[in-house]
């Protein structure tokens, strides 16, 4: 349940970043540069990447399982080629 919670986080410091930078590039448009929306953007982002690295791969999905030992059975057979 913790772990889940971290990964929300993680999402949640994500967007932030994502709207910080945004705001950022809003702020250089209107020639009014405010640099403290791109650090705190880079940081948000940066730590919002470290949770949700925190997350579990997803188990494999089993998708191509017949290209796949089709093959490893012309590894195992490499003597055997048509001419």
């Amino acid at each position: 349940m913790f772990n889940e919670f971290l990964i929300r986080m993680g999402s949640f410091f994500t967007i932030i970043g994502i709207g910080l930078m945004v705001l950022f590039a809003v702020t250089y448009l209107a020639n009014a540069p405010d640099f403290k929306y791109f650090f705190l953007g880079l940081v948000s982002i940066y730590v919002g990447w470290r949770l949700l690295r925190r997350k579990a791969p997803p188990p494999p999905s089993g998708r191509f399982a017949t290209i796949r030992k089709w093959r490893e059975s012309g590894k195992n057979n490499p003597g055997e080629k048509k001419e």
